[in-house]
Order: C-alpha cells, then structure tokens, then sequence
C-alpha cells in the first residue's frame, strides 16, 4: 500500500479564505476575462477569480491576502492594467 497525502491543506478552518476586489481596467470581452482570471489563478494560495469586463471588477479568493504587486505584474502579464481594490 502507498500512503497518498492530500494535495491541499486541510485545517478544518473552512471559510478563513480571504476576497479581494481588484479593478482593471482594458477587459472588454469574455476572452479578456479569461485573460485575466488565468494569470491571476497562477498566484500561490489563490483559490478562484472571477473577471467582469463590464464593470472592470475581478474577484479574487485566497487562502491568505495576497500582495498587491503580485497581483498587478499578473494582470500586467495578461496585458491590462490594474488600478488597485476597490
């Protein structure tokens, strides 16, 4: 028998996620999104993203805050521009 260990953390501490509200501005469409989410996604610790091109809003879910500049170099790599929380 193999022993499997769990590839995430498991503290009981359900719902201690952080969520950060970020604006961007450039997205325009479902593919800037997409953009956006990707790259962001690619941060440690962050659990979902969910872009809005209509109002420039991204939402961001973490398993701790994140560090701002991490988040704008994402976003700058996706080819759009972050303005800060909102």
């Amino acid at each position: 028998m193999t022993d499997q260990k769990n590839s995430g953390t498991e503290s009981g501490a359900q719902g201690s996620e952080v969520t950060a509200v970020y604006k961007v501005t450039g997205m325009t469409c479902g593919h800037c999104e997409g953009a956006v989410s990707e790259e962001i996604s690619a941060i440690d610790g962050v659990t979902s993203v969910k872009a809005v091109a209509e109002t420039g809003e991204v939402t961001v879910t973490s398993v701790a805050p994140l560090d701002e500049e991490a988040v704008r170099a994402s976003v700058d790599e996706a080819g759009y521009e972050l303005v800060g929380s909102v």
